[in-house]
């Protein structure tokens, strides 16, 4: 989707960026519209009202600032957010209590439990929804287990080197017995340490076909119809965290717009796209950002969204997590919030790993 962009900030001149500057700051931090009035009073500029109020004109002419009526004060489009964002955003930076904290709530945990909270984390801290998609498991291996459960049913733990534990059932003809399901397993987990399964899913199937007589007939069929159905994955069965939904909708602005906010809802439960979204965040390094329909899923309720990847030692993204909120978000805050959390994740699966 091409996006048309406004000005650069090298188009406007030194008043014009500290009047931009100043509505949009106002703006983010109480949703509401900016007057020259306003502006006069706070002093910030030392230009009078009408001064402020020709700026103003100029920067809405230039597609930056609007207004929903003609005597309202003005708040920065679409285009004025990115520019804002692009070129005059100040960083704010996470202090050390912040970071320990995020440190502290991600620790100590099972994989699986740590990203449930990294997004609850997120959405609490940044007064949208918080987005975790999980790693895809398709990653080395460090043990297999069969475990019974019925006659006719096993469920199958797959322990992955990140630390991430999965737990698939399976159907396994009657009279299985324990022992074929050990061996199944201890078969299953000395060649995929370390390897992936669809990695190595052919070799393993020629193996078993040459070395049939270290496998008794049960044991074997376990492995076969495992490897068949474990090496496929679609993006439907990939683990997408949401938390703060509830929050998400509160901070909407305009909230007497019900159509709005059931439009949100609706994209919020498009967990293909949602995925693809933060794959798209996988591409390269560091944080992105979308703001309203500059990410399709989100152009009919105007909602902006934080992205970053995390990833292994080697640097090879595992997952991504992100922030949806509304367009008027504290980015000087939710940016390296982001930031850290993705990076906090990386360090946790690489300290797993280790263990």
């Amino acid at each position: 989707m091409s996006i048309i962009r406004g000005p650069s900030i090298s188009d406007l001149d030194q008043r014009s960026r500290e009047i931009f500057r100043e509505i949009v700051e106002s703006y983010l931090a109480n949703g509401e519209a900016v007057g020259s009035k306003t502006l006069a009073i706070s002093g910030a500029s030392g230009l009078s009202s009408a001064s402020i109020r020709n700026t103003m004109a100029a920067l809405t002419s230039a597609g930056l600032l609007s207004a929903t009526h003609l005597s309202a004060g003005r708040i920065p489009t679409q285009s004025g957010l990115r520019l804002f964002v692009d070129g005059l955003l100040q960083f704010g930076d996470l202090n050390e209590t912040e970071r320990s904290n995020i440190r502290h709530r991600l620790s100590d945990q099972p994989l699986q439990s740590a990203l449930d909270e990294a997004s609850k984390l997120l959405s609490g801290m940044a007064g949208g929804a918080g987005l975790v998609l999980a790693p895809v498991q398709d990653q080395a291996l460090r043990h297999v287990e069969f475990v019974p459960l019925a006659p006719t049913e096993a469920m199958v733990v797959l322990v992955y080197e990140t630390g991430a534990v999965e737990n698939r059932i399976m159907t396994i003809p009657p009279g299985t017995t324990p022992s074929a399901l050990t061996a199944a397993g201890n078969f299953l987990s000395r060649r995929l340490k370390g390897r992936s399964l669809s990695g190595t899913r052919i070799q393993i199937l020629e193996e078993i076909s040459h070395h049939s007589h270290q496998l008794d007939a049960a044991a074997k069929a376990l492995i076969e119809d495992g490897m068949a159905h474990w090496s496929s994955a679609d993006a439907e069965e990939r683990t997408l965290i949401v938390r703060g939904r509830s929050q998400l909708i509160d901070n909407v602005e305009a909230t007497q717009n019900l159509e709005r906010i059931r439009l949100l809802l609706d994209e919020m439960e498009q967990k293909k796209e949602l995925i693809s979204l933060l794959d798209e965040a996988g591409k390269a390094p560091g944080v992105k950002i979308y703001i309203g329909s500059e990410n399709p899923l989100f152009s009919l309720s105007g909602s902006s969204v934080v992205t970053a990847p995390y990833m292994n030692a080697q640097g090879k993204v595992l997952g991504a997590i992100g922030v949806i909120g509304p367009t008027r978000l504290n980015y000087a805050k939710v940016i390296p919030m982001v930031d850290y959390t993705a990076q906090a994740i990386g360090f946790l699966m690489r300290q797993q790993v280790r263990k």
